[in-house]
């Protein structure tokens, strides 16, 4: 029959599929902090696949820190506000972070490029990406063995994360500073349940970890510390 595929045609069509199955079944998970690894798809970050976050700059930092101590090389694009003092404070280490501040226009094929050499990326896109161009990005990904953490919505996600009922602790009776803060992380995956767990994020010694029942803060409902945790002030 005119057009109907050929016998070779039909093979390299299964060789590919298999190919990205393979891809896919055969990512390796990479060291993520203990206190979310368990909300994720497969208990971590996976080589090859996008992340979203939702607008919590404390909650990338704390997605970059289990990689980072591990040995891994992170890079943050298009984010100038980054702190890198509170970065180090929660345990990513500078020396192997790349930051590319101001990408411009090209942010995505800057992405693209920081993704080729490194292993978590995060970026921030000033708009949004074309179908083709966030297909082009997630082959190279998936080929570089790159994890990327997107800054809000992103096409392909492995997951979205979220940050809700947020709690301050710190300032008393009309004085004090703020200290410490307890958020509930929703992660919703493209299969599956979404799943929820109460962390300190982060708690009174700056660290991230899951909140037992018998610690309960004062509450204050703010949003200051996402500013601190990118600002300069760390």
């Amino acid at each position: 029959m005119d057009g109907a595929p050929t016998a070779q045609t039909v093979r390299q069509l299964q060789d590919r599929i298999r190919q990205m199955q393979s891809t896919t079944l055969d990512s390796r998970v990479i060291d993520t902090h203990p206190a979310i690894a368990g909300l994720l798809p497969g208990g971590g970050l996976k080589e090859g696949a996008a992340y979203s976050v939702d607008h919590s700059a404390t909650l990338v930092m704390a997605l970059l820190a289990g990689p980072s101590a591990a040995g891994s090389w992170c890079g943050v694009v298009g984010v100038p506000e980054f702190g890198v003092e509170a970065a180090q404070g929660f345990g990513i280490d500078l020396g192997r972070l790349v930051l590319v501040p101001h990408p411009g226009e090209n942010w995505l094929a800057v992405t693209a490029a920081v993704a080729d050499v490194l292993g978590v990326v995060v970026t921030r896109p000033p708009k949004r990406a074309s179908d083709s161009s966030v297909s082009r990005l997630s082959a190279r990904l998936r080929q570089r063995g790159a994890t990327l953490i997107v800054l809000g919505s992103w096409p392909q996600s492995e997951a979205m994360l979220s940050l809700s009922e947020s709690e301050w602790s710190g300032i008393g009776q009309g004085h004090g500073h703020l200290s410490a803060r307890q958020v509930t992380v929703t992660v919703t995956s493209r299969m599956g349940r979404p799943r929820s767990a109460r962390l300190w994020l982060p708690d009174p010694k700056q660290q991230f970890r899951r909140v037992t029942p018998s610690t309960i803060p004062f509450p204050l409902e703010t949003g200051a510390h996402e500013i601190r945790a990118f600002g300069a002030t760390g």
